[in-house]
C-alpha cells in the first residue's frame, strides 16, 4: 500500500538503495527540479562495491564543486574522460556479478553518451530506472524551490549523503558479490542491487513497502 503524502527528494547519479526504496512507498513522488546544486551529496556521485571494499564514483563538474548556480545549469566536465573511468570501475567490480552481462548493453552504450548537463544525465538515469525496477508512482519535478514544506509533505531532500548514507537503520538485504570477503554494504547505488539480483530487485523493493 503506497503512502498518499507527497515526497520530495533530489535525483542522484545511479541513486543509493534507500532512495530508491523512497520511490517505491509514496503514490506521489515530485524530484527537486528547482534547487541550486548542492556540494558533497549524490547528485553526482554514487557507490560500489569492489574487490578491495568501497568505490566512491565521482561525476566531474565545470566550474567544480563549490559553485552556486541553478542545478539545471551545472554542466559536466567532458575534458577528465570521467565516463571510460566509471564504466572501467564497474566492470571490475561486478564483472563477475549475476547480471552484469543481462545490463551491459544499456550501462555501456550509456558512458558513450556525451551529456552537457548534469540534470539531464541524472534525468536519463532516472527513466533507465523507472522502466527496469518498474517503479511505482506518479513521479513529476518540483515548479518552485521550497526551502521548508508543510508536514503534509515528505522532503528527503539530501537525506542521504556521502558522509552518512550507511548511517540509515533501514537495510535492504540482498546477496553482494564480495558480501564473503568484506561483509554486508548497505545503501550503495541501485547499480550493486541490480547485478546481484537483476529483475528480482523490484520484488526486494516490493516486499519491502
Amino acid at each position: 500500500m503506497l503512502t498518499e503524502q507527497i515526497l520530495v527528494i533530489e535525483n542522484q547519479y545511479f541513486g543509493c538503495v534507500n532512495w530508491i526504496y523512497d520511490l517505491f512507498q509514496f503514490s506521489h513522488v515530485k524530484i527537486e527540479q528547482c534547487e541550486y546544486y548542492q556540494k558533497m551529496s549524490f547528485r553526482n556521485r554514487c557507490v560500489v562495491f569492489g574487490a578491495n571494499g568501497l568505490v566512491q564514483l565521482s561525476v566531474p563538474l565545470q566550474d567544480g564543486r563549490n559553485q552556486r548556480k541553478p542545478l539545471k545549469e551545472v554542466l559536466i566536465n567532458n575534458q577528465e574522460h570521467w565516463q571510460k573511468m566509471h564504466w572501467r570501475t564497474l566492470c571490475s567490480c561486478y564483472g563477475k556479478a549475476p547480471f552484469f552481462e543481462y545490463y551491459q548493453p544499456w550501462l555501456q552504450d550509456f558512458y558513450q553518451k556525451r551529456f552537457e548537463g548534469l540534470w539531464e544525465m541524472n534525468l536519463c538515469i532516472l527513466e533507465w530506472l523507472k522502466k527496469v525496477l518498474a517503479i511505482p508512482p506518479e513521479i513529476g519535478f518540483t515548479e518552485s524551490y521550497e526551502k521548508t514544506y508543510p508536514s503534509t509533505v515528505i522532503d528527503h531532500r539530501s537525506l542521504w549523503l556521502p558522509k552518512n548514507f550507511q548511517d540509515s537503520e533501514k537495510i535492504i538485504r540482498y546477496q553482494q558479490v564480495f558480501e564473503d570477503k568484506s561483509g554486508f554494504q548497505k545503501n550503495l547505488s541501485v547499480l550493486d542491487i541490480l547485478m546481484c539480483e537483476g529483475p528480482d530487485a523490484k520484488r526486494i523493493f516490493f516486499s519491502k513497502v
